[in-house]
């Protein structure tokens, strides 16, 4: 196997350093929890916009999902749902209406109690405030959604005019956290500034967007998830967040005790965590893997023959070995593995170069001077649009840019600034994007790719998928939305929606210092249960 190494330059990706959910490095019984304490983050990227509606990437939500909890929770193991702000809830037969029943004596950080009205406002925000252009996520889990009614002060019943089966795992997430109206009565914009108020473990004291942030305990804090490994407070006192570009410079402080932890360690990181008593906790993300959405509407993309013949031309492996590390996967279908109703498609997407040659041959896609390949005097070219959101993105893609040449296809990489991305994702404004997004749960594939939905392939009708990704939506039998979550899985790579080349994996370094910092079913942080020995 290869050694890791940058290729072009370009920053190396985060890479898992041990096997899914574990650690590297040595541990030593650290005896019971200790209360107290300041935890000091290194976050790898600069926090943006302080709403857990509206935060958008990791190292964002790696924050906000501390100052707020969600109606219900997901097991991180068995991806089951679980009671949290709700003790309990029930679901039309058809999927259209959850009544959730919430739990007595909650309050937001400002006092004010938790009641079945602040559910109603958190969601009608949502979709009439906040909508779909700040806060994509939140409103296509809301899909469809046609109000709250406030049943009595403790039960909510949400409505949808459609069935949605996916809504009870979305009420989990940080998407759809609880706020109090103080928040959830501001515009998009005031929600960004560190007011946000929610129930959770913790409060902000400080946020500085794209800088830092600081976080303190919620005093009398007692409704924790029944996920969670104790009830009562979080142990910790303060987390301290701040921006640390270089991994190198965060994995020295670790080593050195300026942090306690930090995110995404590299390979080359581990040595000198470990040598300083420290691990690296790992854990790969459910959802939609890295992968290339082509524009179908646009150059030689628009031909199904050349899509089919980039899922065989790029070699998945060789992105891990070369780029990445040893306990990175391949992406092996168009879910990542720890998603529930996964489906292994790896032979679907094996790496083959002759059958892309094959593919691009019999389409008439004719090897040029240059050995790039062209039909009716098109050549075929096209871009890639790309953010480092993800450090790993440039060396990847320029490495895949060195695959498809062999096999006559030529890409421009275009790398743009968040806001830029966002903007021409918005317009459909690119040939192909690469991206991922993380969801424990498949209907991510609907979000993604519905007709009705994102859409960014710009596609038209195709019946079969279309049926798969909507179907599981009235699906409250749980093995047929398995069976239909299956389908458009497949169907998704036999129309060449998507490219799918790794799976993203959180690679979190910590001191000797720091005890019990876990992942969420989302692959997010947690920690309340997070404690420092001494």
């Amino acid at each position: 196997m290869k050694r890791p190494v940058a290729l072009l330059g370009a920053v190396v990706a985060v890479a898992t350093l041990a096997a899914c959910g574990s650690d590297s490095g040595g541990s030593v019984p650290a005896g019971p929890p200790r209360p107290g304490g300041t935890l000091r983050y290194g976050l790898s990227l600069a926090p943006t916009c302080s709403d857990p509606a509206q935060a958008g990437t990791n190292q964002t939500l790696y924050v906000t999902r501390q100052i707020v909890d969600s109606l219900t929770d997901q097991n991180p193991e068995t991806g089951a749902i679980t009671p949290w702000l709700a003790q309990s809830w029930e679901v039309s037969p058809d999927a259209r209406a959850f009544t959730f029943h919430l739990r007595p004596g909650v309050t937001f950080s400002d006092g004010t109690p938790l009641t079945a009205t602040s559910v109603q406002k958190n969601f009608d925000a949502i979709v009439h405030t906040l909508t779909g252009v700040k806060a994509p996520l939140a409103a296509s889990y809301l899909a469809g959604y046609t109000g709250t009614t406030v049943v009595d002060p403790l039960t909510a019943r949400v409505e949808f005019d459609r069935p949605n089966a996916q809504f009870l795992q979305a009420s989990s997430t940080p998407q759809l956290g609880i706020l109090a109206e103080g928040t959830t009565s501001g515009s998009a914009d005031e929600r960004c500034l560190g007011t946000d108020i929610g129930t959770g473990p913790f409060t902000y004291a400080e946020y500085k967007q794209g800088a830092s942030a600081t976080l303190v305990k919620r005093v009398g804090y007692a409704w924790g998830s029944p996920v969670f490994a104790h009830q009562g407070e979080a142990y910790l006192d303060r987390i301290e967040f701040t921006v640390v570009p270089e991994s190198g410079v965060r994995a020295g402080s670790v080593s050195s005790n300026q942090l306690d932890a930090v995110s995404d360690a590299l390979p080359q990181d581990a040595p000198q965590i470990e040598a300083a008593g420290g691990k690296v906790q790992v854990t790969p993300n459910p959802g939609l893997p890295f992968g290339i959405q082509p524009n179908v509407t646009r150059g030689p993309l628009r031909d199904a023959a050349v899509r089919a013949a980039l899922e065989s031309a790029i070699d998945r492996q060789e992105l891990v070995d070369t780029v990445l590390g040893p306990q990175f996967r391949p992406a092996s279908s168009s879910l990542g593995s720890k998603t529930p109703a996964y489906v292994d498609l790896s032979e679907r997407i094996r790496y083959d170069p002759e059958t892309a040659r094959r593919h691009l041959e019999q389409a008439g896609w004719a090897p040029g001077g240059d050995g790039i390949r062209a039909k009716d005097g098109v050549r075929l070219s096209f871009g890639i649009l790309f953010s480092r959101a993800f450090a790993g993105n440039q060396a990847i893609l320029e490495l895949i840019q060195q695959q498809l040449r062999k096999v006559g296809v030529e890409v421009q990489l275009q790398v743009a600034s968040d806001a830029e991305y966002t903007a021409r994702q918005n317009a459909k404004d690119f040939d192909s994007v690469y991206y991922n997004i993380t969801r424990a749960d498949g209907d991510i594939l609907r979000t993604t790719f519905g007709l009705a939905d994102r859409n960014l392939n710009a596609r038209g009708p195709i019946p079969p998928l279309d049926r798969a990704l909507y179907d599981q939506l009235q699906a409250a039998d749980p093995a047929v939305r398995t069976q239909l979550i299956g389908q458009a899985q497949r169907l998704v790579l036999d129309n060449g929606l998507w490219i799918p080349t790794i799976e993203l994996s959180q690679a979190i370094g910590v001191s000797d210092t720091v005890q019990d910092l876990k992942f969420e079913a989302s692959g997010r942080l947690q920690f309340h249960d997070t404690w420092l020995r001494e």
